[in-house]
């Protein structure tokens, strides 16, 4: 082989490797947009080891049975949440704090839009918030349009009382966005207190959502 073919091998291979690099597996990164796109898919509402349907608490985590959650979620994803952290603070942001729930302090952080993309049968593609996608079950009303999640970073958890070594709670549980403070070993949390949660119970609006199991974008929008 020639020297000037393997300094041409030698780029490619260190470009390759800076590709693979640049967007963790499951995640795309879009810099100009100010975007985080995240794979993901319907998650099912009843699991087959539960005798009963529980309420959304979270919008996205680990499917089961890594996932804390995954009875409870709008979609599951197996993107590392750490890696979604890493993501959002490469667009400036910087994590805020998790809910002070005994005394009733909400999350605090920068907001940053969480919205689902999917493709629908005739080919059309629909991008809606999470928000409008979730509803109360005692009235059939959406969340709300304009919900924001506050980017708050997870608690960091010892696997192992006996060492020293931290973990990042959320990659623990598979807990990537919260409605309620529920957890801390989360990414996300809303505006909203457990107190909300005592009364606001809510469903996925099938009406809107393709079925369980579909793959959908989870998109999550930063600075605006």
């Amino acid at each position: 082989m020639t020297s000037s073919k393997l300094i041409s091998l030698c780029a490619l291979c260190v470009f390759a490797v800076e590709v693979a690099a640049a967007d963790p597996p499951g995640i795309v990164v879009d810099k100009e947009k100010k975007t985080i796109t995240i794979d993901a898919k319907i998650a099912p509402r009843k699991l087959d080891y539960l005798d009963q349907i529980y309420p959304i608490e979270v919008v996205a985590c680990f499917a089961h049975p890594k996932g804390e959650k995954a009875h409870e979620t709008l979609v599951t994803i197996e993107a590392k949440p750490s890696d979604v952290h890493k993501a959002l603070e490469s667009l400036g942001l910087k994590a805020g704090k998790i809910a002070d729930v005994q005394n009733e302090k909400p999350a605090e952080g920068p907001d940053v839009g969480v919205l689902l993309e999917w493709t629908k049968e005739d080919g059309t593609v629909k991008r809606v918030p999470v928000s409008q996608l979730l509803i109360a079950i005692a009235t059939g009303k959406p969340l709300g349009k304009n919900m924001k999640f506050r980017f708050t970073g997870s608690e960091m958890v010892k696997l192992d009382p006996n060492k020293a070594d931290e973990t990042y709670g959320a990659d623990k549980t598979g807990t990537l966005i919260t409605i309620f403070p529920v957890t801390g070993r989360t990414v996300f949390q809303s505006f909203m207190t457990m107190k909300e949660e005592k009364y606001v119970k809510l469903e996925t609006d099938k009406k809107q959502l393709p079925k369980e199991g579909t793959p959908v974008k989870l998109i999550l929008e930063v600075g605006k």
